[in-house]
C-alpha cells in the first residue's frame, strides 16, 4: 500500500504581493533551440509593479525594492508558478541582480527549476550566497524547453516579519463588450482631422489595389509587452482589423518599424531604411508613435515635426496618424505633439485619454479595466493593452470612413503643409550615413575604427520573430588599435547626428566628440547602461558648411571597445 508521507509542518503565513500576476509570456528562440522571455525589473519597474500589481502603498517598502540590500531586507522568499501547454515541461526561472561595477556579470542570480504545471515553488533568500558587487534587482529570465510558445507566469514576493501587504484583490474580467468600453474608444480621439488621405487609402484597399500600412515608433511599436510580440502587438492587431474589413485577398501589406528605447531623433534617420525599405515601398498609411520616447529629444519637437512632415510629403501622399501611447504614471508628451498634429489637421489618437480615467474607478462605477490589466510593466502595455491600442486606432479609421471629412480649402492637410512649422522641420531631409550608405561630401578617415561590431541592438520587424540587427554597417574600435584611438570625418552639412552604441558591458569605452577642434560632448555608453542606439546632435547650423568631426577614445579606455553606428546628416 502506498501511503503518502506525512506533510511538513505548514510554513508561517507571510504577507505577500504580486509583481507579476497571470502574465502571458512568449519564449523567443535561443541558439540552443530553447525559448526565453526577458522581464526587466530595473529603472523603477520593480517598484512600479509592486504598486500596480501588488497594491503596495508604503513608501518605505517601495524604496527598498530599488537596491539589492533593500530587497533582501524586505523579501523573505520569492514564489514562482508557470503554466505551459505541457505541464511536465521543465522551466528555468532566473532573477538576476545587476552588479555595481559589472552590470551583467557581477550580480547574484537566483535560479529556480520548476514545471509548467502552475504549482508554485519558492526561492528562499536565506539560502542564497550573495555577491559583493550586488547593486539593484535587474531582470527576470524564463527559459522553456520549447521556443515560440505561450506560457503564463506569476511571481509574488513573500515579506519578512515587520512588513505588510494588502490582501490580493481579485480583478474582474475586462469589460470589452460594455458601453463604457465603447465610450473609452471614443475618448481616445483627439482629432479626426482631414480624413481625405485616410479615406483614399481605405478605398484603395477596398478596390483590391496593393495597400500598405506602416508603423514607426519605439518599443511599444516594436511590440514590447505583447506575447507573442509579432502577432499580439497593437501594430499587427490594428493592421489585421484594417485588412479584414477593407482588404481583398492579400492586397493589404504590413510594415512594423519599432525600435526600443529610441526617439523620433533616431526614427527620422532610419525612416527611408525601415519604413520605405530603401525607397522600394510607398506606404498608404503611416502611424507615428513616439509620445513616450521623446523626452530626450534635444530639440523639444523639431525632430518629431520633421518626421511628421517627411511622412506627409512622400510622393504618394500617405495618410499620417499620430498615436500617443502612455506610461504607467499616466504621463506622455502629447501636449507637445498635439499642436504639431493640429498644424496639419491630422488624425490623432490618445491612449492616455482613453484609459487613464478608467484606472481610478471601482467595480460598479463603470470600470472597464485596471491599470494592472492594461500594463505589462511600467512602460509597456500587456496583451490587453495592445488590444485596446489597436481598437482605438481602428475606431478612428472606421469613423473616418463613415464620416468623411475632406476639409477642403484652408483646413486641408495639403494647404496646411505650406504653413510655417510649429517647432521646426530642420531635419526633414536627413539621410543616413554609414559604411553602406555613403555621401560624396563626406571624407572619412576611420583611424582605429576599422572593425565591424556584430553585438548590436536587434528588433523583430514586421511579422517576423527573427531578430534584425540595427545599424550593422558600423565603425567599430575593438581596443586593439591603440595607436589610432580616433575617428575623423570631414563633412559638408548643416546638421549632423551621431548614432552611438550604448552598452552596459565592462569593456565599453567613452569617446570625446570634437567639431572643428571644439569639444562638443562625451559619448558615454554607461549613461543609459544597456545595449541600444543613442542619437546625439553634434552639428546644427542654419547654413551648410565644411566641418571636421573628430571622435577620440578616452585615454583611460584605450583597450576597451566603442562603436559608431552611423550618422544622420542634412546637406
Amino acid at each position: 500500500m502506498n501511503i503518502p508521507a506525512a506533510p511538513k509542518d505548514p510554513e508561517k503565513r507571510r504577507d505577500f504581493f504580486y509583481i507579476i500576476k497571470n502574465k502571458d509570456i512568449f519564449g523567443t528562440k535561443m541558439e540552443d533551440g530553447r525559448g526565453i522571455q526577458y522581464l526587466y525589473q530595473s529603472d523603477g519597474r520593480l517598484a512600479n509593479s509592486a504598486q500596480i500589481t501588488g497594491g503596495i502603498t508604503s513608501e518605505e517598502e517601495l524604496s527598498l525594492l530599488n537596491s539589492v540590500e533593500g530587497f533582501r531586507k524586505l523579501v523573505h522568499s520569492i514564489g514562482v508558478s508557470v503554466e505551459t501547454k505541457e505541464p511536465s515541461e521543465n522551466v528555468l526561472f532566473a532573477f538576476q541582480m545587476y552588479g555595481k561595477n559589472d552590470i551583467y556579470g557581477g550580480g547574484t542570480i537566483l535560479n529556480l527549476s520548476l514545471n509548467g504545471d502552475g504549482i508554485e515553488k519558492r526561492i528562499y533568500l536565506s539560502d542564497i550566497t550573495w555577491k559583493e558587487d550586488d547593486f539593484i534587482p535587474g531582470q527576470i529570465k524564463v527559459i522553456m524547453e520549447k521556443p515560440e510558445q505561450l506560457a503564463r507566469l506569476s511571481v509574488r514576493l513573500y515579506l519578512n516579519d515587520g512588513f505588510y501587504a494588502p490582501e490580493a484583490d481579485e480583478e474582474s474580467e475586462t469589460g470589452f463588450n460594455s458601453q463604457e468600453y465603447k465610450d473609452m474608444l471614443a475618448n481616445s480621439i483627439v482629432s479626426y482631422g482631414d480624413t481625405e488621405r485616410l479615406v483614399k487609402a481605405i478605398n484603395r484597399a477596398k478596390s483590391g489595389k496593393e495597400t500598405c500600412v506602416a508603423y514607426i515608433g519605439g518599443s511599444i511599436t516594436q511590440g514590447a509587452g505583447a506575447a507573442p510580440i509579432n502577432t499580439e502587438c497593437y501594430a499587427y492587431k490594428s493592421y489585421s482589423l484594417f485588412k479584414d474589413k477593407f482588404g481583398s485577398g492579400n492586397n493589404v501589406h504590413f510594415i512594423k518599424a519599432g525600435v526600443g528605447g529610441t526617439p523620433s531623433e533616431l526614427g527620422i534617420i532610419r525612416f527611408e531604411r525601415d519604413v520605405l525599405r530603401d525607397n522600394t515601398v510607398e506606404p498608404d498609411i503611416i502611424i507615428i508613435e513616439f509620445a513616450v520616447n521623446d523626452e530626450g529629444d534635444e530639440t523639444k519637437g523639431d525632430f518629431y515635426e520633421s518626421l511628421v512632415k517627411k511622412a506627409l510629403n512622400q510622393r504618394n501622399k500617405p495618410a499620417v496618424i499620430l498615436l500617443f501611447s502612455v506610461f504607467a504614471n499616466d504621463e506622455n508628451l502629447q501636449e507637445r505633439m498635439i499642436p504639431i498634429g493640429r498644424n496639419y489637421n491630422l488624425p490623432m489618437v490618445s491612449i492616455k485619454n482613453a484609459v487613464t480615467g478608467q484606472f481610478y474607478k471601482k467595480d460598479g462605477e463603470g470600470r472597464v479595466l485596471t491599470k494592472s490589466q492594461y500594463f505589462y510593466d511600467i512602460y509597456h502595455p500587456s496583451n490587453t493593452g495592445h488590444k485596446i491600442m489597436a481598437e482605438c486606432l481602428f475606431y478612428l479609421i472606421e469613423q473616418a470612413e463613415a464620416n468623411v471629412n475632406g476639409a477642403d480649402g484652408e483646413n486641408s492637410t495639403e494647404k496646411l503643409l505650406l504653413k510655417e512649422p510649429v517647432v521646426g522641420n530642420t531635419f526633414e531631409k536627413i539621410k543616413l550615413l554609414d559604411k553602406r550608405n555613403t555621401y560624396k561630401k563626406a571624407e572619412i578617415k576611420p583611424g582605429g575604427f576599422t572593425a565591424t561590431d556584430k553585438i548590436l541592438q536587434c528588433v523583430e520587424m514586421d511579422t517576423n520573430l527573427e531578430l534584425v540587427p540595427e545599424f550593422p554597417y558600423n565603425w567599430h574600435y575593438d581596443g586593439t588599435n591603440t595607436g589610432q584611438p580616433y575617428f575623423e570625418m570631414t563633412i559638408t552639412c548643416k546638421s549632423l547626428v551621431l548614432v552611438f552604441k550604448d552598452s552596459g558591458e565592462k569593456d565599453a569605452a567613452k569617446a570625446d566628440i570634437y567639431v572643428d577642434g571644439k569639444y562638443i560632448r562625451t559619448a558615454d555608453p554607461y549613461v543609459n547602461g544597456w545595449l541600444h542606439c543613442n542619437p546625439m546632435l553634434i552639428i546644427n547650423e542654419s547654413t551648410s558648411g565644411s566641418h571636421l568631426v573628430h571622435i577620440e577614445i578616452d585615454k583611460a579606455d584605450l583597450e576597451k571597445k566603442c562603436t559608431i553606428l552611423g550618422f544622420g546628416y542634412v546637406e
